[in-house]
């Protein structure tokens, strides 16, 4: 018989296809594991020392109590004076650093991974400068101060967020037009809150400079509870929102193709991390630097993992119990503003993301 009536072996040549396939898939199956297995670990890493850093916050002070006489405390337990130092002076304000914290770095990992720039973040593109113009212009125009400056500093992020976002829309929002945009109306903002300073008392100055600082000292439960309740309500829409996050980091041409609503989900995605913000923001005045440097350091310690939400939080929070404990005890008799500490540890970072943008060809 001829060469060309012979049959070709097919079947010889499917086997090996189905073993690497079969190979292929168990490795992939295999990096999922290891990379649910280290976002597992981190994550619950992270939460264990805030805990610590809690407790310790709980601890420390003028009067100290011993970290057993704390978690007795916290379960019901412990003598009159314990209960007194730990839940009335010093449980609020720690409870309150953990949850600005948190707050803030899940809106900066929102806003960095929609948008895909390092830079956006809302104490960078003008969010947490909205707060700052309103609760300057509503204090010293018409006098409000206490919960209702809460309010106003949440209307002037919001605000500022919007403007960003209408200003910002070509048929369709680009990240670093969004970042340029928000610079443009954060840096107006900021010369409307120097010129009401300079026609305010020296009273009334002093107050406004330590609210913009980013501070913690003299919050207690009356601040608390409305944070909480922003928290409670925010942190479940965010999450819901974000099961659109891994579709639009693809691309808007390509997101749509996946089926995704992209100018909704973007939409929905920027107005929960905008409002998170801004309660923090109203809780705790402008914490700078928090937003910004949370996400990333949240992507170093769980690599592939897409926008590391959970990571993130728990940065905040550690970054920010920790920052006012460093502020309250660092220098002997003088509380610093929390804002004041993280943003020495912020403003060397965004100096060296400039300085890296630059070497590689991307800095403008």
């Amino acid at each position: 018989m001829s060469d060309t009536l012979r049959p070709a072996p097919a079947a010889r040549d499917a086997r090996p296809d189905e073993d690497t396939l079969r190979a292929a898939k168990a490795r992939v199956a295999s990096v999922r594991r290891r990379g649910r297995a280290r976002f597992t670990g981190v994550s619950g890493g992270l939460l264990l020392a805030a805990f610590a850093a809690l407790c310790a916050a709980l601890s420390y002070g003028d009067y100290t109590v011993p970290i057993p006489d704390v978690l007795a405390t916290l379960l019901g337990g412990g003598d009159s004076g314990s209960r007194f130092v730990v839940l009335e002076l010093r449980l609020p304000r720690a409870l309150l650093a953990l949850l600005v914290g948190c707050c803030f770095g899940l809106s900066g990992a929102v806003f960095q991974t929609l948008l895909r720039n390092p830079l956006a973040s809302p104490d960078v593109i003008g969010v947490s400068s909205g707060a700052g113009a309103a609760v300057v212009l509503a204090g010293g125009l018409a006098g409000l101060s206490g919960t209702p400056l809460s309010f106003v500093a949440l209307a002037g992020a919001l605000v500022a967020g919007a403007a960003v976002y209408l200003l910002a829309w070509r048929k369709g929002v680009s990240g670093y037009r969004l970042v340029l945009v928000g610079l443009g109306i954060g840096t107006g903002l900021s010369s409307v809150i120097s010129y009401q300073m300079t026609r305010s008392d020296v009273t009334e100055a002093q107050t406004a400079f330590l609210w913009l600082a980013g501070s913690l000292n003299g919050r207690s439960w009356p601040q608390f509870w409305p944070l909480l309740v922003g928290a409670v309500l925010l942190v479940p829409l965010t999450a819901l929102a974000a099961r659109a996050l891994p579709a639009l980091q693809l691309g808007d041409d390509t997101a749509g193709g996946l089926g995704a609503r992209v100018e909704r989900d973007r939409l929905a995605l920027l107005a929960c991390a905008t409002a998170l913000a801004g309660v923090a923001t109203a809780a705790a005045g402008p914490v700078g630097f928090v937003a910004f440097v949370s996400p990333p350091i949240a992507r170093r310690l769980v690599p592939g993992q897409g926008a590391a939400l959970l990571p993130s939080a728990a940065i905040g929070a550690l970054l920010v119990i920790v920052a006012d404990f460093a502020g309250h005890h660092l220098i002997p008799g003088t509380q610093l503003p929390v804002g004041i500490v993280t943003s020495v540890i912020g403003a060397p970072y965004l100096l060296w993301l400039l300085a890296r943008a630059n070497r590689a060809g991307r800095g403008g």
